[in-house]
């Protein structure tokens, strides 16, 4: 997440000839993920403006990549040959009142959509703790928020469009296609080309967020399913040190217009008198309005505001997805490694999402508890403390979140998931020849299933 610009799209070219647009369209410098620690293996983008577009380029290529937002902090969607750019199909494509779904294009943005579904009276049941990122990637990779009842951002979705490897156009709906649509929405990029997402959509709702310092460890491990489920969503931020969770980030849905009164004290820890950052020694400025001020759902549901750069890109994020059942055993494992971990960490998440029936989520029926690590743009001591962390986590069966840093083999991954042999082949139906694979998707996904 650092400040270079997005890729720069002229949609004016859009009329120009296909071939002539490719061969035009270049980046002015090498192209990186948003934290900077990923180069990308090439700087071939073509960008997209329409589904028509899609599918030829598509029918062109060998092997291409969708470039989305560049929030993911590994190589799961880079690529050696060519990148394919949606950013400038980014509209509404339909608002259903009726059935109370919206469908998008796959360049749109949570923080672009959000305002829209505002206006129009209707919200989403969760956001990420950004809103920067794209609606398809997130979805894709199994992005979440927080809340015991709340399943992950893909949950939201009911309907997919898809271009496959032979540039054919493949509707998939919850209603109509099983199987395949399990294993479809949280396609890790395996199998084509998203082109639209359609959302499940509730009426608009006001949250007031209240933030909590200095959680005694004792009473976290005490009394974690009532912290967790004391607010819609609940996050916890800690650095492992002095046997605390240093911030608790309460996030009340207002129910019938009715406020929440926070009481001063919540299980040992004092209510914040001032908004906030997650890293105490950083300014709240860019986070979202604290202090039980009631605002809309897009506004207080992310940590942070659209209208900035989310980050200065000087860190690393690693992620790992625990059945809630071993929450606790799992915190107090990854307590023990205070020592190790401190020195390179800049401040731990602890979210918890509900179960899902999506093939590769890490949520895939379990309730689930993630410890999410914010580190340090040190990738040597980095790479060498995320093994320590796998095999403290490993006796719970920990997933990692397949957009973040990890080092597990992918034998061990193999075990985790149980329908990759199904995902792998849903894959072959879609991409025979392995066009939308990549060296991350062929050693972590492809390359353990014979």
């Amino acid at each position: 997440m650092n400040k270079r610009t997005f890729l720069k799209i002229c949609s004016a070219a859009m009329t120009s000839p296909f071939l002539s647009r490719l061969a035009a369209w270049a980046s002015p410098e090498k192209l990186h993920n948003w934290a900077g620690n990923v180069e990308y293996g090439t700087d071939r983008v073509y960008p997209a403006g329409s589904v028509e577009e899609v599918q030829e380029f598509v029918r062109t290529q060998s092997k291409l990549k969708v470039l989305g937002t560049r929030h993911c902090f590994n190589h799961i969607a880079d690529s050696r040959d060519q990148f394919l750019s949606m950013k400038a199909m980014d509209k509404v494509v339909e608002l259903n009142a009726e059935a109370r779904t919206v469908t998008i294009e796959s360049g749109m943005s949570y923080g672009k959509l959000c305002p829209i579904l505002e206006s129009k009276g209707w919200a989403l049941h969760n956001l990420a703790s950004l809103p920067h990122i794209s609606v398809a990637g997130a979805c894709s990779t199994a992005t979440h928020g927080s809340g015991v009842k709340n399943g992950n951002l893909s949950t939201a979705v009911s309907g997919l469009e898809i271009v496959n490897a032979a540039g054919e156009v493949v509707k998939l709906s919850r209603a109509k296609d099983g199987g395949t649509f399990q294993g479809a929405v949280v396609g890790l990029g395996a199998l084509g080309a998203v082109t639209k997402v359609t959302l499940d959509l509730m009426p608009s709702y006001q949250v007031q967020q209240y933030v909590y310092e200095n959680l005694p460890l004792d009473e976290l491990t005490r009394h974690f399913d009532a912290i967790e489920s004391a607010a819609y969503s609940v996050s916890l931020f800690t650095d492992w040190q002095k046997k605390r969770i240093n911030e608790v980030w309460l996030k009340h849905r207002m129910e019938n217009g009715k406020s929440f009164d926070a009481p001063p004290e919540f299980y040992g820890a004092k209510r914040a008198t001032k908004n906030l950052h997650p890293i105490a020694e950083l300014s709240a400025e860019n986070c979202t309005e604290q202090m039980g001020v009631p605002g809309p759902w897009y506004d207080r549901l992310p940590h942070f505001r659209m209208g900035f750069t989310p980050s200065a890109g000087k860190e690393l994020q690693a992620e790992y997805f625990v059945a809630r059942k071993n929450a606790i055993d799992a915190i107090l494992a990854v307590e023990k490694l205070r020592d190790q971990v401190g020195p390179h960490l800049l401040i731990t998440e602890i979210r918890t999402i509900a179960a899902d029936n999506f093939w590769m989520s890490p949520c895939y029926k379990q309730d689930s508890v993630t410890i999410h690590f914010t580190l340090k743009p040190d990738w040597p001591a980095v790479s060498k403390l995320l093994p320590v962390i796998e095999k403290e986590l490993a006796p719970f069966h920990a997933r990692p979140h397949w957009g973040k840093l990890f080092t597990m083999a992918p034998a061990h991954l193999d075990s985790l998931y149980e329908k990759l042999p199904e995902f792998v082949a849903l894959s072959r139906r879609f991409d025979p020849a392995g066009k939308f694979h990549n060296d991350f998707l062929n050693t972590n996904v492809f390359g353990v299933v014979s």
